[in-house]
């Protein structure tokens, strides 16, 4: 049946569409995902046994491991930034749930912005097995410091290094003092980053200062006043006794030819991710999250005020999902959150259409609901990464979003609220709608025909507590009843109305 134009479905047939629509929700979601991450992967068996990476102990691979290797190589390419971040921190998660030995950076990048480097940073420290950088073609800038933060730091033939001062987001030099600061930070963080990996802690911070002079025994390599960039020979060169080479852990021609290498006979099974357009998209969606969640509360709300399941619904639900799948393509958190806020959602299903009344359903489900939007939001690691203290500044962005997203929807629910129900639209919409196979107020010009109902009776059609149904002279409405609770088959009468219902009392009270 259509009433005021707008198609619903009467509650046994929501016991049917309910399920598929959560289901297809959340098949929906895991294609996007699966879809926002293109790899490859070619596995076979042998292995190296290693020590751990983290602690900058050497790797030694040795021959004829049979436990099968797996490399996970992950694209720093183009200005870094929030799409970088993404990629980079959803690769290094996959590669722990996948239990991947080593991870490669395959890096050609002129730099970028300091926040997201060092969250790259951070997120790298969190691997617990082999990192390699592999500078094709260039590691400029913020590409260095990424660099220093990996175990090992391989070269293309072109490969370049270097240049790493920090500039303003306009590329100008930063003003004096602060520069001052930023570079002494820069290079206390790379020398506990480099710490037993020879001399990569003097080098990184030639490249971040011009008046650090790089001085070996009495080799002078970089003199004072100038930033330190180095190419793939010169990153090679061996100084000191015992000799050790500058930067370089070696050069290779490709990929493929780093893997051969390093790894040797172990022939790893890879799995190569890449930026794709998901990550750019991610990134602006992602600026843009308490309005989604503001959006799809409000949208949600007003469904189930409303007889049946339409296009609120359908809006609220598409809303939050953009909302799961930017989390997910950000690389901060999996499936599991989606999965938690369709429970919810299911829970304040069944208390709306087939228990109402049960209160503590529906807020069983509204609290899984948001703590799967703050779960969402979270940067959540498996739990074989590198542990790193908790805190509470994991919270604030998560619950600063949803702080804000309530914020929109009731903001935007009051101005509706407020000029909408004397709309022929709210009330074609709201108190318009078919229920049961009868028709309602589709010859309603405005709101007149619906104040008329003031002082009707009727009967309850379903248990009013406080919100349910009721049939007046034919046709069914939404009401809700201001004290106590109505049951099936009560008489009532029409007291008032709001945006979303009638508001009736017991004919005899």
């Amino acid at each position: 049946m259509r009433g005021g134009g707008r198609r619903v479905l009467d509650a046994s047939e929501m016991r049917v569409w309910l399920p598929q629509l959560l289901g297809i929700l959340l098949c929906c979601c895991a294609w996007a995902g699966e879809a926002s991450d293109p790899v490859s992967a070619a596995e076979r068996e042998t292995a190296p046994a290693m020590e751990s990476a983290n602690g900058g102990a050497s790797v030694e691979i040795v021959a004829g491991a049979t436990e099968v290797k797996r490399v996970h190589v992950i694209p720093v390419q183009k200005q870094i930034g929030s799409a970088v971040l993404y990629v980079v921190r959803r690769g290094i998660k996959e590669a722990i749930e996948q239990k991947a030995d080593a991870v490669i950076l395959n890096m050609d990048t002129p730099g970028g912005v300091l926040n997201s480097t060092f969250e790259i940073m951070e997120a790298i420290a969190r691997f617990p097995g082999i990192t390699i950088t592999y500078v094709n073609s260039e590691a400029i800038s913020a590409g260095a410091f990424i660099s220093a933060t990996t175990n090992e730091i391989w070269f293309a033939p072109d490969g370049i290094i270097g240049a790493a001062a920090p500039v303003s987001m306009g590329g100008q030099d930063v003003e004096a003092t602060m520069r001052m600061k930023i570079v002494s930070y820069l290079k206390a963080r790379v020398r506990s980053m480099s710490e037993g990996k020879g001399y990569r802690g003097d080098v990184i911070s030639a490249m971040i200062d011009p008046d650090h002079e790089l001085k070996i025994g009495e080799t002078v390599i970089k003199g004072k006043g100038e930033l330190l960039s180095l190419t793939a020979s010169e990153a090679a060169k061996m100084y000191g006794e015992p000799p050790q080479a500058l930067l370089s852990a070696g050069t290779a021609k490709s990929l493929e030819d780093l893997i051969a290498q390093r790894f040797g006979e172990a022939k790893p099974a890879v799995t190569r991710l890449e930026l794709t357009w998901s990550e750019e998209a991610a990134a602006w969606l992602n600026a843009i999250t308490p309005v989604l969640l503001g959006l799809g509360m409000l949208a949600l709300f007003i469904e189930f005020k409303t007889p049946g399941f339409g296009i609120f619904g359908i809006v609220g639900i598409a809303c939050l999902a953009i909302v799961f799948l930017g989390n997910y393509v950000a690389g901060l958190s999996g499936h599991e959150p989606m999965l938690v806020f369709g429970l919810g959602l299911l829970l304040v299903a069944v208390e709306l259409f087939f228990v109402p009344g049960v209160f503590v359903i529906a807020l069983s489900g509204l609290a899984l609901m948001l703590g799967a939007l703050v779960w969402s939001m979270m940067d959540s690691w498996p739990k074989e990464a590198v542990p790193v203290a908790w805190s509470s500044e994991l919270l604030v962005t998560p619950l600063a979003n949803l702080s804000l997203g309530i914020l929109i929807a009731v903001g935007l629910g009051l101005a509706l609220a407020k000029f909408l129900p004397r709309s022929v639209f709210l009330d074609r919409l709201v108190l318009g709608a078919a229920i049961g196979g009868t028709t309602t107020l589709e010859e309603a010009s405005s709101g007149e025909v619906v104040d008329a109902l003031i002082g009707a009776r009727g009967v309850a059609v379903s248990a009013l507590r406080p919100v349910g149904e009721v049939e007046i002279a034919g046709r069914r409405y939404e009401a809700q009843v201001a004290v106590g609770t109505i049951e099936v088959g009560e008489s009532v009468v029409v007291r008032g109305r709001t945006g979303f219902g009638l508001i009736v009392e017991r004919a005899d009270s």
